[in-house]
């Protein structure tokens, strides 16, 4: 058993409550489910939103979705010119018995551009080659 990082992120259509938590709460399903990890597992979970997100905290979207008693915590992420707008990216520590190349990492509703090297290779594996 290991301590790894799973990384996802996902973008909002717009500063909305209800979006963001249907979206964080997206989020966060999709990479437990993708890496076979049970909610046991969670050790704590980073989040951050870009400074456009101001309607709600995004861990707001984690607890809903039931992860009630594990370490959150949320931060703004860096205003830079020209970055993609309406994220929140997640940063969950989990125990797994996975090696660290075997970690699916998840973008979601847009974010697929943010790391377009790991949706590549998925797209590989996705297609046999």
């Amino acid at each position: 058993m290991a301590i790894r990082a799973i990384r996802g992120a996902t973008c909002l259509t717009a500063n909305e409550v209800e979006e963001m938590n249907q979206a964080v709460a997206e989020l966060i399903d999709q990479m437990l489910n993708r890496n076979n990890v049970s909610p046991d597992a969670v050790i704590s979970i980073f989040l951050t939103g870009t400074p456009d997100l101001t309607c709600a905290f995004p861990a707001a979207g984690i607890r809903i979705h039931g992860l009630t008693d594990v370490p959150l915590m949320c931060a703004q992420e860096m205003d830079v010119d020209g970055a993609l707008e309406r994220v929140v990216r997640i940063m969950a520590q989990v125990e797994t018995d996975q090696n660290r190349s075997e970690v699916e990492h998840v973008y979601l509703r847009g974010a697929e551009v943010l790391r377009a090297d790991l949706a590549k290779s998925q797209d590989k594996d996705a297609h046999g080659a």
